[in-house]
């Protein structure tokens, strides 16, 4: 069992909404991996820091390059980042990966960078990532001013790759963000796929606490 995460933006949420899925599936006694495939922005270990907080989420013990094959350490788009240091981010490589973690684990949870369009190279982007894994997404989406909007394209994205949209997050972003219920009744009533959790604003949020909130008995399979 397999999901991909992607968001309505780059900084909604997603790697908070991957560890908790980590967490929610580990509390159900399931093997769980997290994996980031291509990652921008390093700390001065080389490490990212997402992909080190998906490590320690994880109960399958597992090395960094496996959870993190393209790894670059300015935060930019990723196809600018790889060109920069005369890389090109090959969906193969990643595959392996996938795969290597699919086979010592019950659940791998692969989150993505930025939104779901966003370029990987010359010729493909995040869409075509998750759609060449053929995995079903669940939807990160950073409720503030224009949220709407945002949702409802990416999911008409997912929707026109032919990938199942299984579930999605209402995480909320911006405390003073006025009719945050309104704005989530919107995409309840627009978007088909399940919504598995509301996060509440949070100034330091816990992903194993916000694990507690999540219905993964809500999630569709493909």
């Amino acid at each position: 069992m397999s999901y991909f995460i992607t968001g309505t933006d780059t900084g909604v949420g997603k790697t908070l909404i991957s560890c908790a899925l980590l967490h929610a599936f580990a509390a159900q006694g399931q093997r769980v991996v997290g994996m980031k495939p291509v990652a921008v922005g390093c700390d001065d270990d080389g490490h990212n820091q997402d992909v080190k907080q998906l490590q320690v989420a994880s109960n399958v013990l597992v090395s960094y390059g496996q959870i993190n094959p393209y790894s670059f350490l300015y935060p930019m788009a990723p196809h600018i980042a790889a060109q920069n240091a005369g890389v090109r981010i090959d969906f193969a490589r990643i595959q392996t990966s996938y795969h290597e973690l699919a086979s010592q684990a019950d659940v791998v949870i692969i989150e993505g960078v930025g939104g779901f369009r966003v370029p990987l190279n010359n010729n493909q982007d995040i869409s075509d990532l998750a759609l060449q894994l053929g995995l079903p997404v669940i939807l990160v989406v950073g409720m503030r001013l224009g949220c709407l909007n945002h949702a409802l394209l990416t999911a008409s994205a997912i929707e026109a790759c032919g990938l199942k949209c299984a579930g999605w997050v209402a995480n909320v972003l911006d405390a003073d963000m006025l009719a945050v219920q309104d704005n989530i009744v919107a995409l309840q009533q627009r978007l088909t796929a399940p919504l598995i959790s509301i996060v509440s604003w949070q100034p330091q949020p816990d992903a194993r606490m916000i694990a507690l909130q999540i219905t993964l008995e809500l999630l569709e399979e493909i």
